[in-house]
């Protein structure tokens, strides 16, 4: 019975599709051929198969897609014109597929295949989404324009759309996809995507089952993005996001695996609607046993013995199982991974496997399986992306080199110093290492991006002496061997990774600067030995007599903490600049640097070979110099060690360096007595002396997993001492206080940053010579670091910090517990074509002549905090 009806049904639905031109063409009823429908059905040779409704296509695509052949005998009705129909059907392309058969005649038919096509896309509106949700979910739906769109096709949209959604944490999205004809485009449909949201929803109440080992409180620490309305949670997300909750259900299993619960599992969990804005987390956990370390055992060393091996492991019997901490010494970590003392040896194909050989009770013990292998030995150095520099500028920082045994840590630090050229993006430095175990062999491939180093520096601003410029130009990648090649030229000759800068300053009549700088960083090109060379010249006129009273304001301002005068009658001040009152400086040196072996090669040894000219007239701001002209012949000798990762976000590494920089005791050796009252200062001081030492210490951090978040702490420490009292130098003091921009004036001092004070407001005053002068300082700083942005065209980060530091006249008024203290945030972004700029707030907690010095806002140009 059954069967029966089932062909019953075959037979109305064959009929359906077979039904001849009455159902279709009322006007050509007469000419069709009556198909009989009965229990045996007839055969006919295909004589010809026509398609209609398929401008789109090719007849003969679609007839050999239909499986008919001319020629072929067929029953009508029957399965083939059957299978034929489903075939069109399947594909979703056709909204509606008939088989017409229009002649039948000395056993021969005819047949057409009768089509009517799905529109076509001509445009696609989402609306209820913004513009990165729309470029992350069009990648997603397989919407395009131009293409035929079949239901199908709009309700995987549909789920796809609401899919993204509820993991992003809209659980009632509602998404609708509508069609409409294109008036233009006949045959073409417009496609509105709506999605309404709703409200994030959020966590009402998170309950979990099961758990001993962990408290409630630090379940819900591990799973960060999985929270409810706990007050411990307040600044933390209380939205659930089904991407995040799936990763923080992992990592609540990882933590119990760091706990020793080597067998813990979420046995169920739940998400429950509790409102139309929240839904109720239940999970439900299997903690098991603690488990504990017992027996390590080495096999398959021989290089290392087991009790060294068991050292760097640091793994002791007893020990809390922790798959995580296990794997990291013995593979991942950077510095000390079993792996890493195998591979900076060249064992490149070393593996290890820790294998849990028995477990009793709640103990387990390991064998560390051991495949040393062979050392691998370097083949080829490959360089990919440098489009800047010359191939041999980036290869002499290269530490691998081919012929040599490989080692993890040259890869590694070859990476740094790549960063610390400047000239690649150390985001996506990254080595291709290419192991070939056949013959024992290695390639390495230095994948580089380059990025824009030359700097346009640009600096305005409005402090107490007034409207401040400079303008700048540094080439960070200039050849001077290229100075007679034209065709090298991209404004100046570049290839050869020297730097050249070029800055001036001008304040109008009183003000004018101009400087010059080279870096050889390799001079000769075998040897990473530096060459530095600088000349400088700067002016500074005085007010004109005629108008004492901004003399004295001016005079002020810089024996008291820059005061500064009143900015409406700038314009008149300028005006009457004195010419014949000045100070000028001219000033020139020499260093040469040598990168040193020992201790290790991260030391560097720098000296520096100085002159300077100071020619005085009139000059009544600097007592007791205010005639003649005053030299300062200096040697500077620094010793330094720098192992930061990179010289823009640092994330790793420090930086130390100690200075001493003197001049000759002339006063011990020309025979003056210093302490003759009638001997006058431009005798004195006409060749300065003095010798200074400075201490900098700087230590980054990183304390989050992907070492982005950075603590940097710094310690500075300097004083300027004298071979003679009667002979202190009134120059190389320090100005301490705001925001270490020296303005456009320059007394040969050292402008110390110290945020949370008023510029200048921290330095002490000599009476001996009558001015604010610094003669020794400290200062201790620790930032928190935040990275907003990466990107080669800019990196920015936030940043807080907490401050202190004092400055002092003389070493007997020191008190390393006399520190004025500050605190603030701030912002740095680094713009490869204008360098370091920012804004810093301070508030200073301590009194400054009586008065709490309170909210500060600072301006960062180049200079450092």
């Amino acid at each position: 019975m059954l069967h029966k009806t089932l062909f019953s049904f075959s037979l109305l639905f064959i009929f359906s599709q077979l039904i001849v031109a009455q159902s279709t063409n009322e006007k050509d009823s007469t000419n069709l051929p009556t198909i009989e429908y009965s229990n045996t059905a007839p055969k006919y040779e295909i004589a010809e198969i026509k398609v209609s409704g398929a401008d789109n296509y090719e007849d003969f695509v679609l007839i050999g897609f239909s499986g008919l052949v001319v020629g072929d005998i067929i029953e009508v009705p029957g399965n083939v014109i059957t299978n034929a129909i489903k075939r069109f059907w399947k594909q979703g392309l056709f909204s509606d597929v008939k088989i017409l058969a229009t002649k039948i005649k000395d056993g021969k038919i005819w047949l057409t295949i009768n089509l009517k096509q799905r529109p076509r896309i001509s445009e696609i509106n989402y609306n209820g989404l913004r513009k990165g949700e729309i470029e992350d979910i069009e990648v997603k739906v397989g919407l395009v324009k131009g293409n035929q769109i079949t239901p199908n096709i709009s309700d995987r949209a549909k789920k796809v759309i609401e899919k993204y959604m509820e993991e992003k944490g809209f659980l009632n999205v509602v998404v609708n996809v509508y069609q409409h004809n294109d008036p233009n485009k006949p045959g073409h449909v417009i496609v509105d995507i709506n999605v309404d949201k709703k409200l994030k929803t959020k966590i009402h109440k998170l309950v979990f089952i099961g758990n001993k080992a962990l408290t409630h409180n630090q379940i819900n620490k591990v799973m960060k993005k999985t929270n409810d309305k706990n007050f411990r949670n307040f600044f933390r997300t209380k939205k659930f996001v089904k991407e995040e909750y799936e990763k923080d259900k992992v990592a609540l299993i990882e933590k119990y695996n760091e706990i020793g619960y080597r067998d813990a599992y979420i046995v169920s969990d739940s998400v429950v609607k509790f409102d139309d804005k929240t839904v109720n987390v239940t999970i439900t956990v299997d903690e098991g046993k603690k488990y504990y370390f017992r027996n390590i055992k080495w096999v398959g060393n021989t290089i290392y013995p087991y009790d060294y091996l068991n050292t760097v492991l640091g793994i002791k019997k007893g020990d809390v199982y922790n798959h995580k901490d296990l794997m990291e010494k013995l593979e991942t970590d950077e510095n000390t991974a079993v792996s890493k003392l195998y591979k900076d040896r060249g064992y490149l194909f070393f593996q290890i496997d820790p294998v849990e050989v028995q477990i009793v009770n709640d103990s387990i013990d390991f064998e560390m399986r051991m495949y040393e292998g062979k050392p691998a030995t370097i083949h080829e150095i490959g360089i990919k992306g440098n489009t800047r520099v010359y191939e041999h500028v980036v290869r002499r920082e290269i530490r691998t080199k081919p012929g040599q045994l490989y080692s993890q840590e040259d890869v590694m630090r070859t990476l740094r110093e790549l960063a610390q050229m400047g000239h690649f993006d150390q985001e996506k430095l990254k080595p291709d290492i290419q192991p070939n175990p056949e013959n024992g062999t290695v390639d390495i491939n230095y994948e580089l991006e380059t990025k824009g180093s030359d700097q346009v520096e640009f600096s305005a601003g409005w402090g107490s002496t007034g409207v401040v410029g400079s303008i700048g130009l540094k080439f960070s990648n200039f050849a001077i061997q290229n100075i007679f090649r034209p065709k090298t030229y991209r404004i100046v000759p570049q290839g050869e990774g020297q730097t050249f800068s070029l800055n001036a300053r001008t304040n109008g009549q009183s003000y004018t600067s101009v400087s010059l700088s080279f870096l050889e960083p390799w001079l000769g090109g075998k040897r990473p030995n530096s060459l530095s060379a600088s000349i400088y010249y700067s002016s500074q006129s005085a007010v004109s007599d005629r108008y004492s009273s901004y003399n004295s304001s001016y005079y002020n301002s810089y024996s008291s903490g820059y005061s500064g005068y009143n900015s409406s009658s700038n314009s008149s001040y300028q005006s009457e600049m004195d010419p014949e009152k000045y100070m000028r400086t001219i000033g020139i040196s020499l260093g040469y640097g040598k990168r040193l072996s020992w201790p290790d090669d991260y030391f560097t040894f720098q000296g520096e070979l100085s002159y300077q000219l100071f020619m005085l007239k009139s000059w009544y701001y600097l007592p007791p110099l205010t005639e003649g002209n005053y030299n300062n012949i200096s040697l500077n000798l620094t010793l330094s060690r720098s192992s930061i990762d990179s010289p823009i976000y640092t994330r790793s590494g420090s930086i130390f360096s100690l200075g001493l920089k003197f001049t000759p005791p002339y006063s011990a050796i020309n025979g003056k007595n210093y302490a003759d009252p009638n001997m006058t200062n431009a005798d004195r001081y006409k060749f300065i002396e003095y010798h200074k030492w400075t201490f900098t210490g700087k230590t980054f951090t990183p304390i989050s997993g992907d070492n982005k978040l950075v603590i940097m702490s710094r310690i500075m420490f300097s004083y300027l001492g004298h071979y003679n009292e009667n002979a202190r130098s009134p120059y190389e003091t320090y100005i301490m206080g705001g925001d270490g921009m020296s303005s456009y004036t320059s007394y040969g001092s050292d402008y110390i940053a110290m945020r949370g004070y008023e510029s200048g407001s921290l330095t002490p005053y000599d009476s001996k010579i009558g001015s604010n002068m610094g003669y020794l300082y400290d200062k201790f700083t620790m930032e928190l670091r935040y990275p907003l942005s990466l990107e080669q065209s800019a990196t920015i980060y936030a940043l807080t910090f907490v401050e202190a530091g004092n400055c002092f006249n003389k070493i007997s008024d020191y008190n390393p517990f006399d520190l004025k203290r500050t605190a603030g945030i701030g912002v740095r972004i680094f713009l490869p074509m204008f360098g370091m700029m920012g804004i810093d707030w301070g508030y200073g907690f301590d009194k400054v002549n009586g008065t709490v010095s309170g909210s500060q806002f600072h301006f960062v140009l180049g200079q450092e905090l």
